[in-house]
């Protein structure tokens, strides 16, 4: 019974953490003046990618590296074919030309390396640190862009409005984590008493409880009119995931999965990408493409367990 309070308690703080985050980031990005799609690919990809950091440190330590795994690529999985398609069927969303050109192809490649590296059954230590210094690569390019591109100084903004903003981000990321974490061990818990394998458990309800921060912080973005925090949220937190989360997991103890039984998620987690691009000069994505990604994410459910057998 405490798994499913843990569960609804979860849902609960996902909703309220998502309300302030969104109003925070907005805040924070005219405070700062940078695009409000820099601090969702950066600092809301990172705050909300957390849950998943915890997945791994602890499932690494614990000598699990493969639900780290497949929580990492499940996660991808969920925020594109879940997430953003859920937001989707809200209505469109526009993408900038900025974020197609730097991100869409770093998170369309990253899980194509790690199936790479995976063809001899592991990615050692070696390999996580290649994968970490990616990410770096990307995450300097990111900052050193939004840094070129600062908008024009409107004077002076009081103290009280500068603060504000990140107090409300604060908490707002605090909700969310809470939220992820209560979600995933909850669903966790749930899960091992059907006797479910450790990669199905990650790929599957870990990934769904350690999404659920995007998900809550997207789909109230797209409602507030935010949609750019939305979506560099999302694909921010899939290259956080593919490089830096699965990259920790491997330098804490090297990953051992058969190719075999991750292949599913790198297929589906490149197809959900693939799915949700603009279509060519417009710059949106449709509604119809969100009916698409929600309707694959049940595929690729199916998928993953024949594939487990």
């Amino acid at each position: 019974m405490s798994d499913y309070l843990f569960l609804l308690l979860g849902i609960v703080f996902a909703a309220l953490g998502g309300e302030l985050f969104v109003r925070g980031s907005a805040g924070v990005a005219s405070v700062l003046r940078v695009a409000p799609s820099i601090i969702g690919v950066t600092v809301a990809a990172f705050a909300t990618s957390s849950p998943e950091l915890s997945v791994a440190i602890n499932s690494g330590l614990a000598g699990k590296s493969q639900l780290s795994l497949g929580d990492a690529l499940g996660s991808n999985i969920v925020n594109i074919s879940l997430v953003l398609g859920i937001t989707l069927l809200i209505s469109g969303i526009p993408v900038s030309a900025e974020v197609l050109k730097r991100d869409i192809p770093v998170a369309i490649l990253a899980p194509l390396l790690t199936g790479i590296l995976l063809i001899d059954g592991m990615i050692d230590r070696l390999e996580g640190l290649f994968m970490f210094a990616i990410f770096a690569a990307w995450m300097a390019t990111t900052v050193t862009q939004a840094l070129k591109n600062r908008m024009p100084s409107n004077g002076g903004v009081p103290t009280t409005d500068r603060v504000i903003p990140w107090v409300q981000v604060v908490a707002g990321l605090l909700l969310l984590v809470a939220a992820g974490r209560l979600i995933v061990l909850s669903t966790t818990g749930i899960a091992r008493d059907f006797g479910i394998d450790d990669f199905i458990i990650g790929a599957t309800l870990v990934a769904f409880g350690t999404s659920v921060p995007e998900l809550a912080s997207t789909v109230l973005a797209k409602i507030k009119g935010h949609e750019e925090i939305g979506v560099g949220t999302v694909l921010g937190s899939n290259i956080f995931n593919s490089l830096f989360i699965v990259a920790v997991a491997a330098i804490i103890r090297p990953i051992r999965a058969p190719l075999t039984e991750v292949f599913p998620a790198i297929l589906f987690g490149i197809l959900s990408l693939l799915i949700a691009l603009p279509r060519r000069g417009t710059g949106w994505v449709r509604r119809r493409q969100g009916v698409v990604l929600v309707l694959m994410y049940s595929v690729y459910v199916m998928t993953l367990f024949f594939f487990s057998r």
